[in-house]
């Protein structure tokens, strides 16, 4: 870390103040030169620990920009990961006021469900296939707290990993499902199709985002527990939506999750 405890704690303050009142802030690599990677992710729990101190509960991760679309999209290119806490998750087919966020994206992503905890380091996409109990498809709804989405890695690792809210539609045994890498999902915004991917394009087959993660986890001293889940990570690119807006991935072999926005 090269930021001091003092500075890590106001930039943890000002990006939930950022949150609470829908106002995004300037980065807080621009805030506060020099902020490193350790320094982000210090930041990042700190609001983490605020958020269950209140009564939250962390549910799982998300793993971020693990496709090349999406980070070149964000012009970021290694992932990230963030917390998913209980308050963050909406049921499927619900409709949420989209004023509740600063910028939000759409993203469809496949969600994993363990049924084994993983303890990093030296976790392969084998031993996360042998934990995971089903997967189901999913939305993310990517928010920035951070002004016009002028994000670096360590501004959205700091902004756990630009999570918003996750969005899951009905649970498939994963001895169900074939090749995770080949499956297709296609976003539609109001009937519309606008982008269309494959798993494979998260780092190549989505059980190694869930991997990273597990051996990321292992250097802030946590690991992934029985019962989470994981969204490994967007298939296509990320779209903005607004009030309005009804948002739909369809997935072969696992179904369709939809969301609407007021």
């Amino acid at each position: 870390m090269t930021l001091d405890e003092k500075t890590r704690r106001e930039a943890a303050r000002a990006l939930r103040e950022a949150d609470l009142s829908v106002r995004p802030v300037e980065p807080p690599s621009r805030t506060h030169p020099g902020l490193d990677v350790a320094d982000a992710y210090d930041i990042q729990l700190r609001n983490i620990a605020a958020r269950v101190g209140e009564g939250a509960r962390t549910v799982g991760y998300k793993v971020g920009l693990t496709s090349r679309v999406v980070q070149e999209l964000l012009g970021v290119d290694e992932p990230d990961f963030g917390h998913l806490l209980d308050d963050m998750v909406v049921e499927d087919g619900a409709t949420v006021d989209a004023s509740r966020y600063c910028a939000p994206r759409a993203e469809p992503e496949i969600c994993f469900r363990l049924a084994r905890g993983l303890r990093g380091p030296g976790v392969t996409a084998a031993d996360v296939l042998a934990a995971t109990d089903a997967v189901a498809p999913a939305l993310e709804i990517a928010d920035s707290r951070v002004r016009d989405w002028e994000i670096t890695l360590v501004d959205t690792v700091a902004d756990n990993a630009s999570a918003g809210a996750l969005v899951h539609g009905p649970w498939t045994p994963l001895s169900e499902v074939p090749d995770l890498a080949a499956l297709t999902a296609e976003l539609y915004i109001d009937g519309e199709s606008v982008a269309r991917g494959e798993g494979k394009a998260v780092l190549g087959h989505p059980a190694e985002a869930v991997a990273w993660l597990a051996d990321g986890l292992a250097g802030i001293g946590a690991a992934l527990e029985p019962g989470q889940v994981v969204l490994s990570g967007s298939i296509t690119t990320a779209p903005f939506v607004t009030a309005g807006h009804r948002v739909e991935a369809r997935f072969d072999a696992l179904g369709a999750v939809s969301v609407s926005f007021s």
